[in-house]
């Protein structure tokens, strides 16, 4: 069967505008009564409740959602981190019209407020001057909770990727269980997943033309509840693991196979027989495993659904034994010479049902089955509806969004957005503006695929790009925002350089149902052109007004390596003294479960970095960034990781400990201890997962083996190993054999800016008679950054000037 991408009824921009169009767009979103009155506003039509800060920057998901509804002529509030301790702020701007759209903000509320060793976070980037503890763990919930309780009416729409990525029965990494759909937690009445622009701008008109959002279920995107399921539906069970597959009939062993008419008449004999209805799981199972799944109900195909007559038999089954009276036999009989293979109905008319969050709570691998089967359901070309039981409800979760076409992310991205936070915060610094304030985003989605990572499962992995004119005219109206020095921070997106690279076939993309273009392997079908990417850097460094491009973005080093002429062109004219790169790994075993490439793609790139580098007359510096405690991992691969940190110069002051975010598949693995990567069984292969404090920790003193708060846990751990040989005071070992006196912390650089402690030289001891070694203190006047040793990154600006001696 051919398939083609789908497309949309009807862009962004086609529909016709709400009646309060006529108030034109506010310089920014009401956060009070007061600025409703001062816009001639009676009521808000939509009131969006947020977790963060509100920044009108295209950066920010309220303000993109703010700006687009706005757009279609509705009048849109924001209530940004309300205090939920009561519902009265959430009473603040009125009771709105259509709905309540509620998210948790721009991350993860548990994320941003737990470490991923479960620590309490001091800090939130998300808010003014940094302050945390501005919004609830959980935020979804609660915002949810009270918003019901301030007005019980009004319809809620649940976005934003809290969640997004509890959209079906998930393991809680806080809690350590799977908890079930936060879509019957928050008692909301949908929940849009992905990138919702479509999904939010449909719901907004119909409900605005009188349709009642209970009856809003075809839109594509969307999470929703039901107890039934539609007329004309097929549905494949894939609640079960180790289902028996396809039994063939024993061949007569008295037939000359010479014979081709002998043959012939053997073939005919007797067709394989399924059981249709539910009564036998051993039969639904087999069923289910030639493709036909499980038919009851409204589910029972017809002759055109799967391309093969079927025969209805009331009464006994004949050999396997006698059955209750009111059984039904559903035979189905071969279809001309393809007996084996039977036509499935169309995908748009098939959904496929999950083991149920009962199950899955109760049976890990169930769990990772069920992670499978929806991470190859995520292409909008080829993916089929799931549903997933939860009590007497089921979680119905319709196909993904449908990617934004180039002219429809001009259309997002070129909306009145003024660029900076509300005026409400006054001076008060908000650090992930200030992180992207002179930065711009190019495109969305990411086809890398990473198991530890959730952008493939919220943003999808097609790209979608945004036309070269709209980036140009965000870099020109970025002159104009206070502050702006002259230097772009970033042009990039989830990946700084899959800009405008896709399937070289749109048919093959809409029939794609790998979870990596990238990985093992970059696909022979994928385009990797790096030119368009190219011409852009070219055309915004020539801007007036821009001294410098910085590329801020996490690199795809192994895309970049198919295109020297790319790698030249960032090298020489958009690195600021170092670039980061993530190999996370250098080990086959951790890289094979995050899906990322093998270390040699690493040293490719690093030769053309230094090449191109030398030609520019720069000293530049990678700075590749490391997982410790990913799933897959062993205490040898850490081991190994750590000698080749060691022989190649690199000292890791910031380390990353893999976290276990809610619907990755490394998540999945670290709960179930199964390869969800590879068909799931009770025997399939099974992950080593790293768990408990102790192991964490240790793989974590892997990475940073050169702090000597670390030393004594490495000693512990390489003797057990049997490898005692790279504990000594060379440069071939690992650790040295004496111990300096430390107060067990570990100080970060960003605070202290030096290795030592503020300048001071520790004190050594002695440790199994080994002679004293005197700790390295810095030289006067040297700097060092997080990554030790390197100069600061060069920005572009002139460095400040030595003062005068008074003579």
């Amino acid at each position: 069967m051919s398939l083609l991408p789908p497309v949309a009824k009807t862009p962004l921009f086609g529909y016709d505008r709400y009646w309060a169009e006529c108030f034109g767009p506010a310089p920014f979103l009401p956060m009070s009564r007061a600025e409703m009155d001062q816009l001639g506003w009676d009521s808000c039509d939509i009131i969006i409740v947020t977790g963060d800060a509100y920044v009108d920057h295209p950066s920010f998901g309220m303000a993109i959602i703010g700006r687009l509804l706005e757009a279609q002529g509705f009048r849109v509030g924001i209530i940004a981190q309300p205090d939920w301790q009561s519902a009265d702020p959430f009473k603040i701007l009125g009771k709105p019209n259509l709905f309540f759209g509620i998210a948790a903000g721009n991350m993860d509320s548990m994320i941003n407020r737990y470490t991923a060793d479960r620590k309490i976070r001091s800090d939130d980037a998300y808010s003014p001057n940094d302050e945390g503890g501005r919004r609830p763990d959980r935020a979804s919930l609660v915002y949810a909770q009270r918003a019901r309780e301030a007005y019980s009416d009004v319809p809620q729409v649940l976005g934003g990727i809290e969640a997004s990525l509890r959209r079906i029965a998930h393991y809680d990494y806080w809690q350590d269980k799977v908890r079930r759909s936060i879509l019957l937690d928050a008692k909301s009445d949908i929940l849009l997943y992905g990138n919702a622009e479509r999904a939010i701008v449909e719901i907004a008109h119909r409900l605005s033309r009188g349709e009642n959002i209970r009856d809003i279920t075809d839109i594509r995107g969307t999470v929703f509840l039901r107890r039934d399921t539609p007329a004309g539906m097929f549905v494949l069970d894939s609640s079960r693991v180790d289902a028996p597959g396809r039994v063939d009939r024993i061949l007569n062993p008295y037939v000359n196979t010479a014979d081709l008419a002998a043959c012939d008449i053997e073939k005919q004999k007797g067709a394989a027989t399924y059981a249709g209805s539910a009564f036998s799981s051993e039969l639904s199972d087999a069923a289910s495993e030639r493709g036909f799944g499980t038919f009851s109900g409204n589910s029972m195909p017809g002759a055109n659904d799967i391309g093969a007559p079927i025969k209805v038999t009331p009464g006994a089954w004949g050999e396997l034994g006698a059955l209750p009276e009111d059984t039904t036999l559903v035979e189905l009989l071969p279809s001309g010479s393809d007996s084996k293979r039977s036509k499935l109905p169309a995908r748009d008319d098939t959904v496929i049902r999950l083991p149920s969050y009962e199950k899955v709570k109760a049976d890990p691998v169930l769990y990772a089955h069920a992670n499978r089967v929806l991470h190859l359901e995520t292409n909008p070309g080829n993916a089929r509806a799931l549903v997933q039981r939860h009590g007497e409800n089921d979680v119905w979760l319709n196909p993904p969004p449908i990617p934004l076409t180039t002219e429809e992310m001009d259309y997002v991205f070129d909306l009145p957005y003024a660029r900076v936070p509300h005026p409400a915060y006054g001076g008060a610094r908000i650090p992930a503006y200030e992180m992207i304030r002179f930065s711009v985003n190019i495109m969305r989605g990411c086809f890398g695929g990473c198991t530890f990572c959730s952008i493939t499962e919220h943003e999808g992995r097609i790209i979608q790009n945004r036309s070269e004119d709209s980036i140009i005219r965000e870099v020109e109206k970025m002159r104009e925002v206070p502050g702006f020095t002259g230097i772009v921070s970033d042009l990039g997106g989830p990946t700084a350089n899959m800009y405008r690279l896709a399937c070289k076939s749109p048919a093959i993309e809409a029939a794609c149902r790998k979870p990596s273009c990238v990985y093992p392997g970059i696909c022979e079908n994928l385009n990797t052109d790096h030119d368009p990417l190219i011409k852009l850097y070219r055309r915004a460094r020539e801007l007036k007004g821009v001294k410098k491009i910085l590329i801020g973005s996490g690199l795809r080093y192994d895309l970049a390596v198919q295109s020297p002429e790319y790698v030249r062109e960032l090298v020489t004219h958009h690195v600021g003294g170092y670039l980061k790169i993530a190999p996370e790994h250098t080990e086959g075993g951790p890289l094979s479960k995050m899906m990322k490439p093998g270390i040699g793609s690493y040293d490719r790139f690093k030769q053309l970095f230094d090449k191109f580098s030398k030609e520019a007359g720069k000293e530049q510096f990678l700075i590749p960034y490391f997982i410790a405690a990913h799933p897959g991992t062993t205490d040898e691969d850490m081991m190994n990781l750590a000698m080749w940190l060691k022989k190649n110069g690199y000292r890791a002051d910031q380390v990353q400990t893999f976290y276990p975010s809610p619907m990755a598949t490394a998540t999945a693995m670290y709960h179930s201890g199964k390869n969800p990567l590879r068909k799931v069984m009770r025997d399939s292969e099974a992950v080593d997962v790293v768990k408990g404090d102790k192991r964490r920790r240790l793989h974590k003193a892997f990475l940073r083996y050169h702090d000597a708060n670390n030393w004594p846990l490495l000693r512990e751990a390489l003797t057990a190993m049997g490898r005692a040989d790279l504990i000594g005071n060379s440069k071939q070992h690992l650790i040295p054999t004496w111990q300096p006196a430390t107060d067990g912390q570990y100080a970060s650089p960003r605070k202290k800016n030096g290795s030592a402690g503020d300048g001071v030289s520790l004190k050594v001891q002695k440790t199994g008679g080994s002679a004293q070694r005197p700790a390295r203190v810095p030289r006067k006047g040297q700097i060092q950054t997080q990554h030790t040793g390197l100069p600061p990154r060069d920005d572009g600006s002139r460095p400040a000037r030595r003062p005068q001696r008074s003579r």
